[in-house]
């Protein structure tokens, strides 16, 4: 096994290949390595049956199916990668200013130079992560979760043979291949040789991250989603859209945690829900969600008590905590108590609760009667992307390119002295 610190060095070795190189060769290195994958779908394949074959009966049904492949899966993250690199060049002055003793000063997007991503069992994020790293100019460690490490690693082989037909260094794509905590520990310590840490995974590793880095670390992850059903709803669309938020793939951080409905019309949409959620989703043989219910909610329909932690847990699973609320203000005041600042929705066909709602919700992606689930880095036209940033600084929402470059001003003179 090769010591984290050695693929550091590695890493960092490498990364001024991309300084040199021109937007054309980064281009062909991406599509060079989206067509690795699908060459090497069987073998990816074939490393992603050990993995689910070892993490059946350790893990719920629906993080394996964050963990499971198919030969679609590889397509959609090919895919991926061929948007990146359509994608503009990042590399570029961002302003310009002659300064009346005529010194040019130009303000210059540049690569940060070791990105390192720490993650769980989502194999497509290998190659989002690496395919963004390239195309931002900087090297790619990534240090995947154990019960994806098959899978990463034959992604990352596959990756590295795109790199290798377009001549750049192979070890600007690298899989840290010690799955212990030691190694997290390792990179978020790691000063001089990772030059941004992104967590993406739950709680845990954010607030991992958080406490223990020493180097520059952007919080990503973790989503108490809220979807708020106004007075003036359009309740058969706001059905449509709830059932998409939580029960679409409710594993992903995007997906809805928990729904606030106004108490005017409580009684009638809560049966509708039940209907969509529950009663429906049996009779085809599909997994019901678990409705958690506050008091309010609990005297209209049938579900199981909400608990005391259940409107502050991020549950990734077919469940759903619903509270009644009297209105638009205690909808806000609700959040703004329980949300981790991903994403928020309100349902309304009210303009004004609308634009109340999205000035005074103060989280990274805030939707009016649409899904939580668009926010991702491919729907928002990034290609793809590193994970969604929970914080303000510097990076909010979905990570894509323009977020994984820094700047340095470069400044043109002729004999000017201070």
């Amino acid at each position: 096994m090769k010591l984290t610190h050695d693929i550091l060095l590695e890493a960092k070795a490498a990364a001024p290949a991309l300084l040199v190189t021109g937007t054309e060769t980064k281009n062909d290195a991406l599509l060079r390595m989206a067509d690795a994958l699908i060459r090497n779908t069987d073998a990816i394949l074939a490393a992603n049956a050990v993995d689910m074959d070892a993490a059946k009966g350790k893990i719920s049904e629906v993080m394996l199916d964050r963990l499971m492949l198919s030969a679609s899966r590889i397509e959609g993250m090919a895919k991926g990668i061929r948007e990146v690199a359509a994608l503009p060049d990042p590399l570029r002055v961002i302003k310009r200013v002659e300064r009346p003793n005529g010194m040019v000063i130009e303000k210059t997007a540049v690569p940060m130079g070791v990105i390192a991503i720490i993650y769980e069992s989502r194999p497509n994020v290998t190659s989002d992560a690496a395919a963004l790293a390239i195309k931002a100019g900087s090297a790619c460690v990534l240090r995947g979760g154990k019960e994806a490490f098959h899978s990463g690693l034959a992604i990352v082989s596959a990756l590295r043979e795109g790199l290798q037909e377009a001549g750049l260094p192979e070890t600007l794509v690298s899989l840290i291949e010690d799955t212990t905590r030691e190694s997290a520990r390792e990179l978020m310590l790691a000063v001089g040789l990772v030059d941004l840490l992104i967590p993406r995974g739950g709680a845990g590793l954010i607030r991992a991250c958080v406490e223990e880095a020493k180097v520059p670390c952007i919080q990503t992850g973790t989503g108490i989603c809220h979807i708020f059903v106004d007075e003036s709803a359009d309740l058969e669309k706001a059905v449509r859209i709830i059932e998409n938020a939580k029960a679409s793939r409710p594993s992903v951080c995007n997906a809805e945690e928990v729904l606030l409905v106004h108490e005017k019309v409580a009684e009638k949409f809560l049966p509708m829900l039940k209907k969509a959620l529950v009663d429906d989703r049996k009779a085809r043989g599909e997994k019901p969600v678990e409705l958690r219910l506050d008091k309010k909610a609990a005297a209209i329909i049938d579900g199981v008590p909400a608990g005391e932690r259940d409107f502050d847990t991020e549950f990734l699973d077919y469940i759903l905590a619903v509270g009644v609320v009297k209105d638009v203000e205690a909808a806000i005041a609700h959040i703004a108590l329980h949300s981790t600042g991903h994403s928020e929705a309100i349902l309304t066909e009210n303009e004004e609760n609308a634009a109340l709602f999205t000035r005074l919700v103060d989280s990274a992606a805030v939707y009016v009667n649409c899904s939580t689930r668009f926010t991702d880095g491919g729907e928002f036209g990034l290609g793809c992307e590193m994970g969604i940033s929970t914080q303000k600084l510097h990076a909010r929402g979905p990570m894509g390119l323009e977020e994984l470059m820094t700047y340095k001003y470069i400044v043109k003179g002729n004999g000017q002295v201070r």
